[in-house]
């Protein structure tokens, strides 16, 4: 999941002030990681030593505050007794990439990224938007190629990925909702040539930055392997104790099996 969290990273400084072109600087003074990357470790908590997502998801963002939360979700995280409020934001796709990491069969990777979002995310587009990143995520690395991938996300959640990335960029305005990034991320992995291109990709055509680079690099990871070392040894400088542990043990337990 490492290359979710680099994403996550990368993009922190463009969310708000887009640079809608591929020649940046990956990581800067500020760069930081956000919500993206709390909720990420998170998720790959309760796939690590089980528990419960809403419970899970409060604690990560309670000992994290101030990180980008959506307004709503920052009310969800000091409720005493979580009920789900029906969103369509990108978060459920944002945090979902060690799932798609984490099992062996589409239909129990299908089934545990909807567990994993219907704790906020319970209408349906969100559900639809956690689905089908943490599936991109599990044919990537099952070793579908970009065709199938492609196929098969448009098929099954009626994504439309053909435009390009070039016309994305001329159109692209910030949205926040799995219909208006999900989509768009993932076109930025079927049109990169490596990691570093698809993370670049992902920032130059603007929108939230951060996310879309967050989702378009786990599916990266998945599919091209290598990831540049400096860049992973960048981002894991920018992360507290607790995330590098977690995602010690994850890689431990799920990429190197």
């Amino acid at each position: 999941m490492i290359g979710a969290i680099i994403g996550d990273v990368v993009g922190s400084v463009y969310e708000f002030d887009n640079y809608r072109h591929k020649d940046f600087p990956l990581f800067q003074e500020k760069s930081d990681f956000t919500d993206d990357s709390i909720l990420t470790f998170a998720t790959a908590k309760v796939l690590l030593d089980g528990g419960d997502y809403a419970q899970t998801y409060q604690s990560f963002a309670r000992r994290y505050p101030n990180r980008g939360y959506g307004g709503k979700f920052n009310r969800w995280i000091m409720q005493d007794v979580p009920s789900t409020y029906n969103s369509f934001g990108n978060g459920s796709a944002m945090r979902v990439s060690p799932i798609g990491f984490a099992f062996e069969d589409a239909e129990s990777t299908l089934a545990e990224a909807k567990r994993s979002a219907e704790v906020t995310h319970s209408h349906p587009e969100g559900i639809k938007g956690a689905q089908a990143v943490a599936l991109a995520i599990w044919m990537a690395r099952k070793g579908s190629g970009k065709d199938e991938i492609r196929q098969v996300i448009e098929s099954q959640f009626d994504y439309d990925l053909s435009r390009s990335c070039d016309l994305i960029r001329r159109v692209n305005q910030f949205d926040e909702t799995c219909q208006g990034s999900v989509p768009e991320s993932i076109t930025c992995f079927l049109e990169s040539t490596d990691f570093e291109d698809c993370i670049r990709l992902s920032i130059s055509i603007g929108g939230d930055s951060d996310t879309i680079a967050c989702i378009a690099g786990g599916i990266a990871q998945a599919y091209y392997g290598e990831i540049p070392e400096w860049i992973t040894t960048e981002t894991r400088k920018r992360l507290p104790q607790e995330f590098l542990d977690i995602l010690d043990r994850f890689e431990e337990r799920y990429l190197l099996r």
